[in-house]
């Protein structure tokens, strides 16, 4: 009798033991996968996605233990985003997360209708043909929009009180972005307002971004003014090191910028954007409509001034201006 129930003890936990790993696989293949379409590189974006995780896990997900995350990056290489956003919809992930510029958003919302987008973009969504409207999106994708376009008038304003002395500033955009014909707008609308001369540089790849600094020194500019660009923001520590080594004062969109050296910034707070996109994206997951979560507008902005930069360069920087920032870094 003993014998017997010892055989059937070892084949109930045999069979246990065949159960475990067929349920552990169960549940792997029933997690959700959630695709982030980027059009730059990881490694200038660790913040963000850092950022993006922790709006996530608000929602009751965390990557690796209950959803998945399926990573496609263009590394500046703007041309291969479609087929990234195709390949994602091949692998019929749970949602899009399409970040880094325009440029990914709008090649998520050509490749699908039906997969949920999420988005952060610096353009006007509904210019950019991604929502009907702002409070009712109405299609497949909802977002953040960082406005990150519509500030460099703002940005030039700052820059020449810091450098009230320039003559010409520099401006540097990326042609290849979409929202750049806006920014151009905005930055010469400022500098009518101000009564400052400007000089327009464009940049779509380091050699052109270093062609550009060269530049500087034959336009004899006081001043340089780093347009909003996803691929500029993959290039931080490159062009806070260009600006080093021509002495050049050179205000930017984002506070990473001023921490890794830069003179100052001003813009929004990227990552709390992020922050909102992985939010979003858990409330996806969960049950909710893109057609009906509002696009969120960032409003959160930084001003960040380093003054051992400006120390640096031999710039004294107003106490009414410092007063005004939102961070000095000493």
């Amino acid at each position: 009798m003993l014998d017997l129930r010892r055989r059937q003890f070892i084949t109930l936990l045999g069979g246990a033991a065949v159960a475990w790993p067929l349920a552990a696989r169960a549940q792997r293949a029933a997690m959700p996968v959630i695709g982030l379409l980027n059009g730059v590189s990881p490694g200038a974006w660790a913040p963000f996605v850092a950022a993006f995780r922790k709006g996530l896990s608000e929602t009751g997900y965390v990557e690796g233990q209950n959803v998945a995350v399926e990573y496609r990056w263009a590394e500046g290489h703007y041309d291969q985003l479609p087929a990234l956003a195709a390949d994602l919809v091949r692998r019929q992930v749970a949602v899009i997360v399409a970040t880094g510029g325009a440029y990914p958003v709008l090649a998520a919302k050509k490749a699908t209708s039906k997969i949920p987008v999420v988005f952060s973009t610096g353009g006007d969504p509904v210019k950019l043909g991604l929502v009907v409207s702002l409070n009712r999106p109405g299609g497949n994708a909802t977002g953040v929009n960082v406005f990150t376009s519509v500030m460099e008038g703002k940005r030039l304003g700052l820059l020449r009180e810091l450098v009230a002395t320039a003559a010409l500033i520099a401006v540097l955009v990326n042609p290849d972005n979409p929202n750049t014909e806006v920014q151009l707008k905005d930055v010469q609308e400022g500098a009518r307002a101000l009564g400052v001369q400007i000089h327009i540089l464009r940049a779509s790849s380091e050699r052109e971004i270093d062609a550009a600094f060269a530049a500087l020194t034959q336009l004899r500019a006081g001043a340089l003014l780093v347009g909003a660009d996803p691929f500029f923001n993959s290039q931080r520590d490159r062009l806070v090191a260009l600006a080093a080594s021509h002495k050049m004062p050179a205000l930017y969109e984002f506070c990473e910028f001023a921490v890794a050296g830069g003179l100052a910034s001003y813009g929004t707070d990227l990552a709390a954007g992020y922050r909102q996109v992985g939010v979003y994206t858990g409330r996806i997951l969960k049950g909710e409509k893109p057609a009906d979560l509002p696009v969120v507008q960032s409003t959160k902005l930084q001003f960040v001034i380093n003054l051992k930069t400006a120390k640096v360069l031999g710039l004294e920087v107003p106490p009414s201006l410092s007063a005004r920032a939102d961070e000095v870094i000493e």
